[in-house]
This record gives C-alpha cells, sequence and structure tokens, in this order.
C-alpha cells in the first residue's frame, strides 16, 4: 500500500498527512528532550487504513533520530508502542 507522505508541521505541533482531503494528524508537545504524544486523529471516512499507526511510527521513528524520550498520553500510541516493543525502550 502506497502511504501518504508524513510532515512534521512544527508551528502546529504536529504531524501531519492529508489522505483523500481529510488531514490526519498526531499531536506533541516538546519539553526538554521529551516528546510528549497527546493525540492521534484519523477521519472516520479515512479510518481502518493504519494510517494512525504510520503517524505513530513516523513520529516514534523522529524521537529515536533525535535521541528524545516520549510520553505517551495518547491511549492509542501507549498500546501501539506495547505491541511494537522495539519501541518501549523511548518511554520516558
Amino acid at each position: 500500500m502506497n502511504h501518504p507522505a508524513i510532515e512534521l508541521n512544527a508551528d502546529e505541533k504536529r504531524f501531519e498527512t492529508v489522505v483523500e482531503g481529510h488531514l490526519c494528524e498526531l499531536g506533541f508537545e516538546l519539553a526538554d528532550n521529551v516528546i510528549h504524544i497527546n493525540h492521534v486523529r484519523v477521519p472516520k471516512a479515512v479510518g481502518g487504513r493504519g494510517i494512525a499507526g504510520n503517524l505513530t511510527r513516523h513520529a516514534l521513528d523522529h524521537a529515536r533520530a533525535r535521541g528524545w524520550k516520549v510520553v505517551p498520553n495518547c491511549p492509542y500510541v501507549k498500546t501501539w508502542i506495547d505491541r511494537h516493543r522495539e519501541y518501549a525502550e523511548l518511554v520516558a
């Protein structure tokens, strides 16, 4: 499956992608090299395609590349990390 590009929108504090005209986003706050992931939003019209997982993986890879720790405030992201244990060491 060809996934749309995910961009960092630093001004809005989110990673985002647009799928069929729908904004999909992962919102965060960054403080002292710790990224607090607060929500993942994917409109129902484009749900069920793995977009939330792609946003989560992208954000976690971004954090890993910069040496940041992660606080998964979003229940979806916490569950995703539990299922993808290769990211567990990022959790603060």
